[in-house]
């Protein structure tokens, strides 16, 4: 067994699977050196150094046979944080390799594709909340945010969505689990991983709203209150149509 340490990024995953065919590695493991504990003293290792151009060749192995909805299952997948998301990926191509005018991704006999199906669907589901569910707070600096607690990791594939509905102010989107976020600042969205001191802030913004958001937050939740009616109150559609754990950051729920 030959296991393969990447840097954990996309790029390198498609490194490491070029390396995988070009030094004929049988049988072999990915996995992101973070996550890598000991393993047995015989098996062996090798580090995958990034490299684009192995990188794009691959991805355009995927694309020729699945298309760019395939390249975005896959993407989907990576950032599902799937504990197996480096072996269903490297199963993925391996079966367009040998089987190249076919889509594989639609054999759903094969279990890896059955599990890729049900993990970009649960994907999808989770982006879809996100665009309905992210509200934002505008603080003192005029800066609207928001932070968000997803099952996955979706902060990137969310992007385009809040970029093109809110580009005429600057945003910001903070992952509280994963401790990292997205600014807009009117022309580019950023990365940004806020200093530890800073992290607390992010999480309780109270001290830092701009004086209009408070008044809006309380006239909200004043309008919320006086159109509920109790006795039409059906908690169990409620928690269906939102489930209770994105509950903590919307507006008329706190």
């Amino acid at each position: 067994m030959t296991t393969l340490l990447y840097d954990g990024t996309f790029e390198g995953l498609m490194t490491a699977i070029f390396e995988v065919y070009e030094c004929r590695f049988e049988p072999v493991k990915i996995i992101a050196a973070e996550n890598y504990q000991t393993e047995s003293i015989f098996t062996d290792h090798h580090e995958v150094i990034t490299d684009q151009g192995k990188a794009d060749r691959v991805l355009k192995k995927i694309e020729s046979n699945l298309g760019k909805k395939g390249v975005s299952q896959l993407l989907s997948v990576y950032f599902s944080e799937n504990e197996n998301l480096e072996r269903l990926i490297l199963s993925t191509v391996s079966a367009c390799i040998k089987n190249p005018k076919e889509n594989v991704l639609n054999n759903f006999a094969d279990v890896d594709m059955m599990d890729i199906a049900k993990i970009t669907k649960s994907m999808s589901r989770e982006v879809h909340r996100m665009h309905a569910f992210v509200r934002f707070e505008k603080l003192q600096d005029e800066v609207y945010f928001s932070k968000i607690e997803p099952d996955f990791n979706v902060l990137p594939l969310i992007i385009t969505h809040f970029e093109n509905r809110y580009r005429d102010q600057k945003w910001m989107i903070y992952d509280l689990k994963r401790h990292y976020g997205i600014f807009y600042d009117l022309s580019n969205v950023q990365f940004f991983e806020p200093a530890l001191e800073h992290t607390q802030q992010l999480k309780r913004t109270e001290n830092i709203l701009h004086e209009e958001e408070i008044q809006y937050q309380k006239l909200w939740q004043r309008y919320f209150f006086k159109t509920n009616i109790p006795e039409r109150k059906n908690l169990k559609l409620h928690v269906q149509s939102l489930p209770k754990r994105y509950w903590k950051y919307l507006t008329e729920k706190l």
